[in-house]
């Protein structure tokens, strides 16, 4: 299970490592431009919804994904610092729901997992997550920032 849970944190700081908050993104072209989308939309024309385990459905917005990412935060704040299997169910969920958005919005996930997994494996060992984890979600937030707000949600660690 250790070795699952290890692979899967290296995994994940792979990916965050190959963003950057500091870059600026290129200059979007026509073709990008249409091909872009802060999320993944349902083709049917319908509003998604969160679920009732707390998941967003597939194709969700990003006003959505930035509340579902909200209460995964506060569900993960709401861990006993010593119960690794509480925040092994946050990484858990955290990534369920990277796999329903795309774009920036996949950081916001991506970094809480690694958090949840991080601090999953320092309760067992009695220590504390590494602060690379607690900057990669904090970095997240402000890069998802100005899309939640303008979706109406505001991001909270």
């Amino acid at each position: 299970m250790k070795t699952r849970i290890a692979a899967a944190a290296l995994a994940a700081i792979a990916a965050l490592s190959g963003c950057s908050v500091s870059t600026p993104a290129p200059e979007p072209t026509e073709s990008t431009q249409a091909a872009a989308s802060p999320a993944v939309r349902p083709s049917d024309g319908s509003t998604p919804r969160a679920s009732a385990s707390g998941s967003v459905a597939q194709g969700a917005g990003a006003k959505e994904a930035c509340e579902l990412f909200n209460k995964l935060f506060a569900d993960y704040a709401a861990v006993s610092p010593t119960d690794a299997k509480g925040y092994e169910d946050v990484y858990l969920k955290a990534q369920d729901a990277k796999d329903t958005v795309s774009g920036d919005l996949e950081g916001l996930f991506a970094s809480l997992s690694l958090l949840a997994i991080d601090h999953s494996a320092a309760a067992e060992s009695g220590s504390t997550p590494a602060q690379e984890s607690k900057d990669a979600v904090r970095d997240a937030v402000f890069a998802n920032s100005g899309t939640c707000t303008a979706e109406g949600v505001t991001l909270r660690l």
